[in-house]
């Protein structure tokens, strides 16, 4: 665990070292945020502020895990193809989310939105096909664990298209709660401690150290990102975290706990399905628009009930720390 910390925390000066630098040059390139019209006025202030800021996490994580898993990588060792698997999540869902991105940067139109859903979403589900398949079939994966039952229990295939849609529900998960300053990647490092102690407590050091790196990493962002925030995650961030969260809980078999553990992130997402699916409904058999909340996702509810946007953050955080507590717990039984 002692080798775990110390990676967060070389993460950490790796990573807010060359923060203001990344800072600059984001602004000298002027991709500053493009905010959505429809969402709540206060938030216009933020327009044109730096985006991208999930490069902030995910190079250091990649360089800090590739370097001191070179020899396993080269010897195509199995804990060689194990770190592959979440790098390789990382890279590829945030480059999607680069390309989300810019595309909405350079979107010409009001809406901010980047990629449209019917080119990002199957993207999504290949990579996190190829990724379960890889698992699979490479890593002998197919088993789910659940509390107070002390044998795996083999689920065989059907651990494939539930775990595509874990990869996929998380990626957009933590790309839905990413509208505050600070919320996404408080409760995205509360997820990936809880994570990187179950790793640990299984004997999966390798994959606690993956954990600890990236919540260090994280905490550099967040560290430019405290309210009033010098930079946005982007879905190159939100998107990488979020993947790579659904690998991470996957290679523990602690899948299950995963709406537990990320229980913010669950809210936030089913309070955006809740908010679309309503008004469809009530606005074809009822004849007007009924919705749940005054704006989705969740937390826009509450900022428009009078919570501040540091209320949000950290009711919310306080939340998903208390429910990564209850995790791990329920990990142990």
């Amino acid at each position: 665990m002692s080798y775990s910390m110390t990676l967060g925390a070389l993460a950490f000066l790796l990573a807010v070292i060359w923060g203001t630098p990344l800072i600059r040059f984001l602004k000298r390139q002027q991709l500053g945020k493009r905010i959505r019209m429809e969402g709540p006025q206060s938030h216009m202030v933020k327009a044109g502020t730096p985006t991208m800021g999930g490069l902030l996490i995910i190079l250091p994580v990649v360089f800090i895990t590739v370097g001191l898993n070179l020899a396993n990588l080269l010897g195509f060792t199995l804990i060689g193809e194990s770190v592959l698997v979440p790098v390789f999540s990382m890279v590829s869902f945030g480059l999607l989310g680069l390309l989300d991105d810019i595309a909405g940067i350079r979107r010409r139109r009001g809406d901010a939105q980047g990629l449209l859903a019917r080119s990002k979403f199957p993207a999504q589900v290949a990579l996190a096909l190829f990724l379960a398949l890889v698992m699979y079939y490479r890593l002998d994966l197919h088993s789910i664990a659940l509390p107070t039952v002390p044998q795996r229990i083999d689920i065989n295939g059907l651990w494939i298209p539930i775990a595509v849609f874990i990869i996929t529900g998380t990626a957009n998960s933590v790309n839905f709660a990413d509208g505050l300053d600070g919320l996404a990647g408080s409760l995205a490092a509360v997820c990936y401690v809880a994570y990187g102690i179950i790793a640990y407590l299984q004997g999966q050091v390798w994959l606690a150290a993956l954990c600890f790196t990236i919540v260090g990493a994280t905490f550099a962002f967040l560290w430019f990102n405290a309210h009033p925030a010098q930079l946005f995650m982007g879905d190159v961030g939100s998107m990488a975290l979020g993947a790579t969260l659904g690998v991470v809980a996957l290679m523990t078999g602690q899948w299950l706990l995963l709406p537990i553990i990320g229980f913010p992130f669950l809210a936030e997402t089913l309070s955006v399905i809740l908010q679309v699916g309503s008004a469809k409904f009530s606005r074809r058999f009822l004849g007007r628009d009924v919705r749940p909340f005054k704006m989705a996702p969740l937390h826009h509810h509450f900022e428009l009930l009078g919570w501040s946007e540091t209320q949000v953050t950290q009711r919310f955080f306080l939340i998903g720390l208390l429910s990564g507590m209850l995790g791990i717990a329920l990990a142990l039984l």
